[in-house]
């Protein structure tokens, strides 16, 4: 068994999103990423398919050509390969789970 808390260490980056892994399991990490208003993640794609889950704030979310609204509690699942960005309109938590295979330290480029 493994437990992780949220919001626990909780940091805002002026210059860039903060990227942190919450836990691994045997099938899925589970990452926070904050975002301040305005920051963004440019457009990258996922070689698993991953949730995206907004904890708080309000996210633009940009896929297939089009912006969608994703706000506290929202969900999007997007299978591998499809490219998508991420723009905070105000101060922001998600939650991202990625396929155990994935790396972290993709995210961690995407948000610099």
């Amino acid at each position: 068994m493994k437990t992780a808390l949220i919001y626990n260490n909780l940091e805002y980056r002026e210059d860039k999103p903060a990227v942190t892994i919450l836990l691994e399991t045997s099938f899925t990490k589970e990452i926070r990423i904050t975002l301040k208003k305005d920051q963004i993640m440019k457009e990258h794609q996922a070689p698993f398919p991953i949730v995206v889950h907004i904890i708080e704030g309000k996210i633009d979310f940009g896929v297939d050509n089009r912006i969608l609204k994703l706000e506290k509690g929202g969900l999007i699942a997007l299978e591998s390969s499809v490219p998508h960005d991420l723009r905070a309109e105000e101060d922001s938590i998600i939650r991202l789970t990625l396929n155990k295979a994935d790396k972290a330290s993709r995210v961690e480029k995407v948000a610099n």
